[in-house]
């Protein structure tokens, strides 16, 4: 069947919202559905005021079944694009191996909100700043093609989306080599919820944006942010509007980390990791006063800089008087 093409002025790629009504791990939030449907709104009116047609990349709902007054809210915010929305599908929407009519996400993709990719192939084709996109999809659990070249006709691009465990940088177990799909210029994944830069394997160079949602710890340093598409130009990241400090990071302390800067969280088992990053931190001049002040000051002037939660102080000055303490007592046994 021939498929019309659309004309935008481009593609907007969106990493998995994990949309649902309970909140995950150690988020803070009052309402969580509340907060990415937020995020969600905020998405749609960006690509209406662009013209751009809002590409999800799988996982919209953190459950194959989520709550009524979740489907129509989202429904809702959908209804307001100014181009129809397209979804690949995730491994968190869907029960069993392909996308059914049990699964919420399927409703959209029976009453027309949205074009669902409920098999792997091709998708649209649309005339961008004057040059034709094609766009294919891979769902979560389909193969991967190694040549799209036999679709759309002539394009002067192809473009695909998948929803899959990819080896970018540092593999994992269970996760697949990045290979070349000849005849596709750019693959957008899904699923990994951090962003991954982009890397090119012959012709095609992959991407992996991270999700728009941080569910859990490990994503504390993650920026949520959309990515613009143009053939004539490259992707522009669009950050969304998000908040800091909505993690309960109780039992947790961050490793040299300041806002934008790369940082690691770890476990506090006890203090001796604490007690050796301020025995090397040179700025807080721990025994150059016999009170830790200098010290002390230095660390609630950090606290205001980063705006720390009350929580993550409270854990962390009640260390710091440990850890004097011992380096006090290190000092006096010579």
């Amino acid at each position: 069947m021939e498929r019309k093409m659309r004309e935008c002025k481009g593609l907007l790629f969106i990493g998995d919202p994990h949309l649902d009504h309970a909140t995950p791990g150690r988020r803070l939030d009052d309402n969580f559905a509340e907060t990415v449907l937020g995020k969600l709104d905020f998405i749609i009116e960006h690509a209406n005021s662009n013209d751009l047609v809002p590409v999800f990349l799988g996982d919209m709902f953190d459950k194959n079944v989520v709550s009524k007054w979740i489907e129509n809210r989202l429904a809702r915010i959908l209804m307001k694009a100014k181009y129809k929305p397209i979804s690949n599908v995730g491994n968190h929407d869907k029960k069993d191996k392909v996308l059914n009519d049990q699964d919420s996400l399927m409703s959209y993709a029976i009453n027309g909100t949205m074009h669902v990719a409920l098999d792997a192939g091709p998708v649209e084709t649309f005339s961008i700043d004057g040059k034709t996109v094609g766009l294919g999809a891979t769902p979560y659990d389909q193969a991967i093609p190694t040549d799209v070249r036999m679709y759309f006709g002539k394009p002067d691009m192809i473009v695909w989306i998948t929803h899959h465990d990819l080896a970018f940088g540092n593999p994992y177990p269970g996760a697949e080599p990045l290979t070349e799909i000849k005849g596709c210029r750019l693959a957008v994944n899904g699923h990994m919820h951090l962003s991954k830069p982009p890397a090119a394997v012959g012709e095609t160079t992959w991407f992996n944006p991270g999700n728009i949602t941080r569910q859990e710890i490990d994503a504390l340093e993650h920026e949520p942010c959309v990515y613009e598409f143009s053939p004539t130009r490259s992707l522009k990241k669009i950050v969304v509007p998000h908040k800091q400090g909505v993690f309960n990071l109780k039992g947790k302390y961050i490793d040299a980390v300041s806002p934008g800067e790369p940082g690691s969280v770890k476990t506090m088992n006890d203090d001796s990791d604490f007690v050796a990053i301020l025995q090397a931190e040179d700025a807080m001049e721990m025994q150059k006063t016999d009170d830790g002040s200098v010290a002390r000051e230095e660390i609630e002037e950090k606290f205001e800089r980063d705006q720390t939660p009350q929580d993550v102080r409270d854990i962390v000055m009640g260390l710091f008087a440990t850890v004097q303490a011992k380096i006090r007592a290190e000092t006096v046994l010579g």
